[in-house]
């Protein structure tokens, strides 16, 4: 086998190669996709309860990017429905913690009472405020059922600020920074309730 014919050889089986590498990545590419898809709602439904919805929340995505409210910044919006009615309205923002940027994410139902929330990304103190991310959160789950009218403005602070929910030990600026989140989140909602349900909600 002369120099050229080796080189054509090697040249044959390269293309051959990367064409192969093409065709998996390709046929390979929408399974990945669903995956990930599905790894994203299991990460940002699961604070809807079970049977709530009967859509793809997040292919109903809110255009709310870069939206400033007094103490935060939504990044992003899903609405869910259930037998094709507005039953809840999901809200992606982010509030300045202790450690830096702290990414919640925010349930509320039609009627305007919060359904869950949790922390998607943070860089808090571990042991203190890093406990914000823990799954469950008890203090957390101390919200739910809250809303505007409930505790009212007055009542959304810290106990030592006032209002009426405790902290997580140790972990005031946190805690405070979240408490400022959700009720951010629930002002939000009220004041564009029919914009984000698509509808005038019923109680």
């Amino acid at each position: 086998m002369n120099r050229a014919t080796h080189l054509g050889l090697l040249l044959l089986l390269a293309a051959v190669g990367v064409t192969g590498t093409f065709l998996v990545q390709q046929a390979s590419a929408p399974r990945i996709e669903r995956e990930q898809r599905a790894i994203q709602a299991r990460t940002l439904l699961d604070i809807l309860p079970a049977g709530s919805y009967d859509n793809q929340p997040l292919d109903q995505p809110l255009h709310l990017d870069g939206v400033q409210l007094s103490h935060s910044t939504l990044l992003a919006g899903y609405r869910a429905t259930r037998n094709g009615q507005p039953s809840a309205v999901l809200l992606r923002t982010q509030v300045s913690g202790y450690g830096g940027p702290l990414e919640l994410l925010i349930g509320i139902a039609a009627n305007g009472r919060l359904l869950g929330s949790k922390a998607l990304k943070h860089s808090e103190t571990p042991g203190l405020g890093a406990r914000i991310g823990e799954r469950p959160n008890a203090w957390l789950q101390g919200f739910i059922g809250k809303s505007l009218d409930e505790p009212g403005d007055a009542g959304w602070g810290l106990k030592k600020d006032n209002g009426q929910f405790d902290q997580m030990a140790g972990a005031t600026i946190t805690s405070r920074a979240v408490i400022e989140g959700i009720h951010d989140s629930l002002r939000y909602f009220d004041e564009h309730r029919e914009q984000l349900l698509g509808s005038p909600a019923h109680e």
